[in-house]
């Protein structure tokens, strides 16, 4: 079950809010947690059982973080470190192991991969390390901790929220107005990115990464390029929008995850922006504890290594993605090197040409399936080589007026034109509703109802955090 399914929108959410603000606060999180976990055993099933068996695991470590002293707490400590990150290997890189030293059908003796599994073993270990650095008390109520970790608004798609930022909430919270307002607002406008420009645009990306070797003309590689990279935006700003706002709409605050990162001059400046809480956690909890930048600069440059190899990783068991983390973390140490300067010398308009082309060649990687098809790609888009069966797949089947004015509409909003015509989605002073112009208004609404009528209608909505 996702957002943007119909039984999400119009049975459980309305169940789940109607159920939510009927129930005394004394209730309200065993009422969330169960909806939680109703709602991650509707497409996972069994695999309930891993999260429910994560929760478990890490309320024991907190609970024997908070009673040790000296080493025996750094002991439970790297317990809990280990167990999370057990567990994770266990689901998400068998199979990548077994592929990698040469087992025969590793794929099929790899476990299935339960989704989200990466967002809520991160999620937990944050848990432990801020316990046990004394940035967070000991949670000691199961079920509390139990919401923390299985919180369904971002479970499965994030953002990634740490402990220390809804803490406070766990305990008690209240809902405004005011909060309902600006949450549904921003619920809206994130299920309208899915439905009107991601999963459009995503089918055509589709269809170009599906063409057979052979089958690629430049134009073509460049257009599926150009697709997936502006799908792949809107699609995961899109989730982490319908994840702040249904936070909001229950009293939570989440961590903002993404700010138009396609306006950035720089790779520095793209990951200030792309996915933050994920950046910010590699940030926190590897780069500065392998020493940061604090140690000289060969050092730096392989701690970088190091952080984008396993950001690579994080997002997908293949060694597409470790070359996806490499490229990005070469990009980072030229920019350290001197690149970042000379672009600091150069027009606006160059810098972020290079940025927009710099991104677009790594989603290629991150995309295809295998080094061959992203060779295909490469090769296409950088030399002009066309495959010899590509006049059986020409530009025409798949840029017509529809698609050309998708690309450019979503060309404008990513780089923040939506500010022009969208309510702001926090409201100013916290507490009342965003204002809105009579335009913004009437926007809104269109949003609010094509996408209500979009998804009753459509037959195309991938998720594409599966691998995640």
């Amino acid at each position: 079950m996702v957002f943007s399914e119909p039984i999400f929108l119009f049975i459980f959410l309305p169940l789940t809010l109607a159920l939510y603000f009927i129930s005394g606060r004394s209730v309200r999180n065993i009422v969330l947690l169960l909806m939680s976990l109703f709602f991650y055993a509707w497409g996972e099933k069994i695999y309930v059982l891993v999260l429910l068996g994560s929760i478990a695991v890490n309320y024991g470590f907190g609970l024997l973080i908070s009673g040790a002293l000296g080493r025996r707490r750094l002991v439970a400590l790297w317990g809990g470190v280990f167990a999370n990150l057990a567990l994770l290997g266990y689901f998400k890189y068998t199979g990548f192991l077994l592929g990698s030293f040469g087992f025969a059908d590793a794929a099929a003796h790899a476990p299935p991969l339960p989704i989200g599994i990466s967002f809520f073993t991160f999620q937990a270990l944050s848990y432990l390390i801020d316990l046990y650095f004394g940035r967070v008390q000991v949670q000691r109520d199961p079920l509390r901790l139990a919401l923390y970790i299985s919180l369904f608004p971002q479970l499965i798609a994030g953002p990634i929220v740490r402990y220390a930022e809804i803490d406070a909430a766990l305990i008690d919270r209240t809902t405004t107005r005011g909060d309902v307002s600006a949450g549904t607002h921003r619920f809206v406008q994130g299920l309208a990115k899915k439905a009107f420009l991601a999963d459009p645009l995503g089918l055509v990306a589709d269809q170009i990464f599906g063409i057979p070797a052979g089958g690629l003309s430049p134009e073509v590689a460049w257009l599926g390029a150009l697709c997936y990279s502006l799908q792949l935006y809107f699609d995961f700003s899109a989730y982490s929008d319908m994840a702040i706002g249904l936070g909001r709409i229950f009293g939570f605050r989440f961590p903002e995850n993404f700010d138009y990162p396609y306006v950035s001059t720089s790779i520095t400046e793209f990951w200030r922006r792309w996915h933050m809480t994920l950046s910010r956690w590699f940030r926190d909890y590897l780069y500065i504890p392998l020493g940061g930048n604090r140690a000289g600069s060969g050092r730096t440059y392989l701690n970088l290594s190091i952080v984008f190899l396993a950001t690579g990783l994080w997002h997908g068991a293949a060694w597409t993605f470790v070359f996806w983390g490499a490229y990005h973390g070469a990009f980072l140490i030229l920019e350290r090197l001197g690149l970042g300067r000379l672009l600091l010398l150069s027009p606006r308009g160059l810098r972020h040409a290079y940025l927009i082309l710099v991104v677009i060649f790594g989603w290629v990687a991150f995309r295809a399936e295998t080094f061959a098809q992203m060779s295909d790609f490469y090769a296409s888009m950088v030399l002009g080589r066309a495959g010899t069966e590509a006049d059986f797949y020409p530009l025409a089947r798949y840029l017509d007026l529809y698609v050309g004015i998708l690309i450019l509409i979503a060309s404008a909003l990513s780089v923040g034109a939506a500010k022009w015509f969208l309510p702001p989605s926090e409201p100013a002073d916290g507490s009342s509703s965003p204002r809105m112009t009579f335009i913004q208004e009437g926007w809104f609404w269109i949003l609010f109802l094509g996408t209500l009528i979009s998804v009753g209608a459509s037959s195309y909505s991938p998720f594409i955090y599966f691998r995640f």
